[in-house]
């Protein structure tokens, strides 16, 4: 999104130089580009993320660089998890608030408290408390450390005992305290001790409180930071004189206030946050199978599938789960081959056909972008970096042209651009993806069956996607096909976009191009370019990209870049001597080989190739103490141990190794999920190093693409739009009734569904409408065993965890009304 309204820097300038980071609770896990000189930042930038833990809050952050210092944070958008589905996909300005040390806080602490009675050599009866700090996890991670530890106090209206300190445990956020304190609560009133206050009234123990406070142990002269509080009222242990429970920290009361949130600008958002429970497999065979035959059905607007686009809001949203879902099990090709034969038959003009935000063109958006991501990397991302890196002038509108700029070297600059894209682009037929080609095959046969007399029509059915729909976006914006990590800058994104709009004009094989631009300039420009040579080039392509029988295109297969990145490594131990120590290096994956060098562009320290990696798994965090590593094992027990820099990262890494490397032969069944460290095996304590694995190894991602999905998730966020838009099916259920019965004039709220055999239609909404009842009925009876198994106060739902508070809730409003 962007900001704006962002406070003045205060200097000369007043302008501050910004980015935003993306968070879960406190660990970013993405950063934007920075933007220069403003005070009301557009970012522009997409992420997406699998998100591989629990967390709180999800929290974006506005910082302003500073070349000298460590960079500042400006403000905060911190949203609960239980308020996602408020903003769901939909764009949303926040305030930023302040940002506070004190409220900073993440993790959780668990405690056992044991209040008892003593009774004195008088036979004085008193009460003590004894607290035992267990353990903390997931405490935020402090300048890149976190020595943590923690101290516990007894506090009343009128007195207050000394804190009592653990031991601190150094580099790690899922410290083992194990310490137990004591504290006397109540005293015999002949105990007149000055330093301490008698209390004769028991009930006085209501008013107390016990405090845990959790302090990062700072070797800078600031002090100790704080990382999160705990304050637990005594009254509750009246009732049971032991309890053991996990606590979510919370922030301290005492942040600034001073400042209003209008005061640091705001930040506009669109959030898109889906949970789903997915069952087992045989759960959804009932919906599947009916949304897999969907090809097969007669006709087409009769099927699972096409009745999904038609319920929905918008296509997009049927298309995405549909692709997936029909791609993994191998029936994308004939689905679309059949709601774009449907559709042309539609159509009545050649010229505007497959363009308008149909289920077809969705569905062949959607495939694209799965299947042609690493075809855009082959063709686009050499030329395109180069774009982003070298930055010549290429504006050729003469209003826009800068002081010192030649119109002239800017044309034949862009030209130079456009020629090459348009090369790589047409010269890359035989690397496009089978599956887009199979598509492809059968749009060019249907509109040349539908339209006879045009002859370019097989050309311009299929350029309409590899042109306008795939190629020219890629170009204009190249972040959001992971070709470029961020939105190029100003200058860079209108030499973007003068290409793009070349590239498709050229692409569109229309009669009078000219025409096409309603800039002057632009059409001067494209004169270069009315050549008959590149009419023939893009027709050569179309029609290599769309026929039967292509040319084997893994015979000349190149080494595709996969992943690339800087992460911490520790040395493997090749040398027999020296210490093995952690350093940065830049790791660079393809579908070749997996190597690491000092920084981008240097040559290799060294190279894995993918028939070596024989297992790619997490490694536990008390090998190092450090968070977020993974092993690279290979041949001969050797590993490799990195480091990535965030949860996501780290996920990300892990997926895609596993991925290329699942057809190794050679792969483990078994592995050591810790380090091999003074001699032994820090999991099962092992001696020798060659031991054989003591954990089996987790199930990989499949290489080929149909396979690298979960089909059952696709059927449960399927179902899950069905049970959304449930009124949509029961009213279509209407308008096929009333098409049944009555011939006349269509009744206008049933006229926005496609409805071409009225009793099959039916049919089939009978059947959905069955299969997403049945799935109803199993997701209650899920959610109440779960209500009756989940301990409020357990590890996995800490005291203080408001979406399992606002579960409870529900449940028991359920549970009130079922009685």
């Amino acid at each position: 999104g962007e900001a704006k309204n962002l406070p003045t820097y205060p200097g000369p300038n007043k302008m501050r130089d910004c980015y935003c980071t993306v968070n879960l609770d406190q660990e970013e896990v993405f950063r934007t580009k920075i933007v220069e000189k403003s005070l009301c930042p557009f970012y522009g930038e997409d992420f997406y993320c699998e998100i591989p833990r629990t967390f709180r809050h999800l929290s974006f952050y506005i910082f302003d660089r500073d070349v000298f210092r460590r960079d500042s944070i400006i403000g905060k958008v911190a949203i609960q998890k239980e308020d996602l589905q408020k903003y769901h996909n939909r764009d949303t300005w926040f305030q930023l608030q302040h940002v506070d040390a004190d409220s900073e806080v993440q993790g959780k602490v668990h405690l056992e408290l044991r209040l008892s009675e003593v009774i004195t050599d008088t036979g004085v009866v008193c009460h003590k408390l004894a607290t035992r700090v267990l353990e903390c996890q997931g405490l935020p991670i402090v300048n890149g450390q976190c020595d943590p530890y923690a101290t516990v106090t007894l506090a009343g209206p009128s007195r207050q005992s000394e804190a009592k300190k653990t031991k601190v445990k150094k580099k790690t956020n899922n410290p083992h305290f194990d310490e137990v304190f004591y504290f006397e609560v109540t005293r015999p009133s002949s105990y007149n001790k000055k330093s301490h206050f008698d209390i004769e009234d028991v009930d006085e123990v209501d008013k107390m409180e016990i405090r845990v406070d959790l302090w990062n142990a700072s070797n800078l002269k600031f002090g100790d930071e704080f990382l999160g509080e705990l304050r637990l009222p005594l009254k509750f242990l009246r009732q049971s004189s032991s309890y053991e429970a996990w606590y979510f920290l919370q922030p301290r009361d005492n942040g600034n206030k001073s400042l209003k949130p209008d005061d640091l600008g705001s930040l506009r958002l669109n959030v898109v946050y889906t949970e789903d429970h997915v069952f087992s497999s045989d759960y959804y065979s009932p919906l599947r199978d009916l949304l897999l035959k969907s090809a097969d059905v007669e006709p087409v607007s009769a099927s699972a599938a096409h009745i999904l686009g038609e319920v929905c809001r918008e296509k997009q949203e049927a298309a995405i789960p549909l692709v997936r879902l029909l791609l993994h099990y191998g029936k994308i090709v004939p689905f679309i081959s059949a709601i774009a034969n449907a559709e042309v038959k539609r159509t009545q003009d050649p010229n505007t056909i497959f363009r308008g935000n149909s289920l077809t063109s969705k569905c062949i958006d959607e495939t694209m972008k799965l299947a042609g991501m690493h075809y855009l990397q082959v063709t686009l991302k050499p030329i395109i970096d180069e774009i982003c890196q070298v930055h010549k002038t290429c504006e050729i509108d003469p209003v826009k042209l800068k002081d010192g700029e030649n119109l002239e070297n800017n044309r034949e600059n862009l030209r130079q651009y456009v020629d090459r894209i348009f090369t790589v682009i047409t010269k890359s037929g035989v690397s496009c993806p089978t599956v887009m080609c199979d598509i492809f095959f059968s749009l060019r046969e249907s509109a040349a069956k539908r339209f006879q007399g045009d002859l370019d029509v097989r050309y311009t059915a299929v350029s309409s996607f590899i042109f306008l729909r795939f190629f020219a976006p890629a170009i204009l914006s190249p972040n959001l096909f992971q070709l470029t990590p961020h939105h190029p800058d100003p200058q860079t994104s209108r030499t973007l976009t003068l290409i793009s709009k070349t590239i498709q004009t050229l692409g569109s094989l229309s009669k009078s191009k000219s025409a096409n631009f309603k800039e002057s300039y632009m059409a001067t420009f494209y004169d270069y370019f009315n050549e008959q040579k590149y009419a023939d080039a893009v027709k050569n392509f179309l029609d290599l990209i769309s026929s039967s029988g292509r040319k084997d295109h893994k015979s000349i297969e190149q080494p595709i870049l996969l992943k690339e990145g800087f992460m911490i490594k520790r040395a493997q131990g090749r040398k027999r001597f020296g210490m093995k120590n952690f350093k940065k290096r830049w790791f660079r994956l393809t579908n070749h080989e997996f190597t690491y060098q000092k920084s981008k562009g240097d040559h290799p320290l060294c190279s894995i190739p993918i028939e070596n990696i024989l297992a790619v798994e997490r490694l536990e965090e008390e090998s190092f103490k450090m968070k977020n590593m993974f092993q690279v094992i290979q041949p001969e027990r050797r590993v490799l141990y990195i480091q990535a820099n965030n949860c996501v990262e780290a996920k990300d890494w892990i997926d895609i190794l596993t991925k290329v490397s699942q057809c190794n032969k050679k792969r483990l069944t078994v592995y050591h999920p810790s380090a091999y460290l003074n001699g032994h095996w820090l999991c099962c304590k092992a001696t020798a190093d060659n031991t054989p694995g003591c954990t089996p190894c987790t199930g990989g991602l499949p290489a080929n693409i149909q396979l690298d999905i979960d089909g059952d998730r696709e059927t449960e966020r399927i179902y899950s739009l069905f049970n959304l838009y449930m009124p949509k099916l029961e009213k279509m259920q209407e308008a096929c009734g009333s098409k049944s019965v009555y011939d006349g004039p269509e009744e206008e709220e049933y006229s926005t569904f496609i409805i071409d055999d009225p009793k099959e239609t039916y049919k089939t909404l009978k059947l959905i409408i069955e299969g997403v009842g049945t799935l109803e009925q199993e997701h209650a009876q899920y959610k109440r065993d779960k209500f009756k198994k989940t301990k409020y106060g357990s590890q996995e739902h800490p005291i203080g965890d408001k979406s399992f508070q606002t579960y409870i809730r529900q449940q028991s409003e359920i549970s009130a009304h079922s009685i």
